[in-house]
């Protein structure tokens, strides 16, 4: 039944890595419980609650309802748990951070690493899309990224960095093929895409805790509002389905807040 619900879950256009999620939660739902039904369903919230965090509670309670859905068992649906949201951005790496490890990675030769990160942070990719990206995107300037329930969103790539990695790909002698891969030729993988971003981190002097893939989509939506303040045009650059998700980017990193504090109260 899971292999069937795995074929739903393709056949319904969903991405490759919430299949898998998805599959994963309904997995570790039955090796826990051998009946189906409302009183198991919730000891196995309740011991979500007691192990995970709200947001991947949530995910496995949508992966589940999905899957009762899929058994025609609607009525048995889970409740999501609520989610207590900051008053504030956490671990976004600084503008200054972002200027000095990008002029670092240049001025030490380390071409690959400092288009890793110009990308991520000029064009606001997640990791996964950011992998997906060919020598073939960079000439045309942008790439169609087809999310589920057939839209299309554009990762746009901007001139100045299209023409810098244009001539970076030059020098390479590059014209095809995954624009991040590594000594063998490989495509680079997200993980590795990670544990290279934190040595580069301690390498520079930074902090790790700031230096991950997703903090430069944060510095992305961070430094686009405070250039061009229009939040429907970032939800749509950003792919968010809900605007409610982009307005996170109206508040102000933890540090930011700490500045204007030491700066206004003096009394």
């Amino acid at each position: 039944m899971v292999e069937k619900f795995r074929e739903y879950l393709i056949h319904a256009n969903m991405a490759k890595n919430t299949v898998s999620a998805y599959i994963y939660a309904v997995k570790d739902f039955n090796s826990k419980h051998k009946v189906l039904n409302k009183r198991s369903l919730l000891l196995y919230k309740t011991y979500l609650i007691e192990q995970f965090k709200p947001k991947t509670v949530n995910l496995r309670i949508q992966a589940l309802n999905r899957y009762l859905e899929f058994l025609n068992k609607p009525h048995l649906r889970l409740k999501s748990v609520k989610v207590q949201q900051r008053s504030f951005l956490e671990n976004v790496i600084s503008n200054a951070d972002y200027t000095f490890l990008k002029n670092m990675l240049k001025n030490d030769n380390n071409m690959d690493w400092y288009f890793v990160v110009r990308f991520l942070a000029a064009t606001g990719a997640r990791v996964s899309e950011l992998l997906q990206l060919k020598v073939e995107h960079v000439d045309a300037g942008y790439y169609d990224i087809y999310s589920k329930g057939g839209k299309i969103r554009r990762l746009f790539i901007p001139k100045s960095l299209k023409e810098e990695a244009q001539a970076w790909l030059l020098i390479k002698g590059r014209h095809s093929g995954y624009l991040f891969v590594n000594r063998f030729g490989k495509r680079i993988t997200s993980r590795g895409l990670a544990q290279q971003l934190k040595v580069l981190a301690k390498k520079y002097g930074l902090n790790p805790k700031v230096v991950y893939p997703h903090s430069f989509r944060h510095r992305y939506a961070k430094n686009f509002l405070e250039r061009y303040n229009d939040i429907s045009l970032l939800a749509d650059l950003m792919g968010h389905e809900s605007i409610e998700t982009t307005r996170i980017y109206l508040r102000r990193t933890a540090g930011e807040q700490q500045a204007i504090v030491d700066s206004v109260i003096t009394w």
